[in-house]
């Protein structure tokens, strides 16, 4: 009976500078190496949360400003905008310009894809605007 060694599982799609070094570790070391990753992506995500959490208390409007949008028949809703997530999307306040007499304020959406921010515009803050 010849068994024939396993073949070498596919490499996934990393930089040449990752996966080369890998491939010439030994067993032992190839699995310290996985723990750390595991647990530096873990940490990276709690940090990530961490900042969306700090973020949103900053930028995030209050309650005076979500009843002014109601009042305005603006749905403060995620639901009934598209590409805005149903959990994760706040509402914010962005100032696109300013000038020495005006400044251009909007509300938007905003919420976190990946590692980076996304945000769709809802309405102006001054609805004369």
């Amino acid at each position: 009976m010849n068994e024939e060694p396993s073949e070498k599982p596919p490499a996934p799609d990393l930089p040449k500078y990752l996966r080369d070094p890998l491939e010439k570790q030994s067993p032992e070391r190839l699995e310290t190496v996985a723990t750390y990753a595991s647990e530096l992506a873990e940490w990276k995500r709690n940090r990530r949360q961490e900042e969306l959490k700090r973020r949103r208390a900053e930028e995030a409007v209050d309650d005076e400003d979500l009843k002014e949008l109601e009042e305005r028949e603006i749905s403060t809703d995620p639901k009934d905008y598209e590409d805005v997530p149903a959990s994760g999307a706040y509402i914010t306040v962005k100032t696109t310009k300013e000038t020495g007499e005006k400044a251009y304020r909007y509300y938007y959406w905003q919420w976190r894809e990946g590692d980076t921010w996304k945000n769709q515009y809802i309405a102006p803050v001054d609805p004369k605007q």
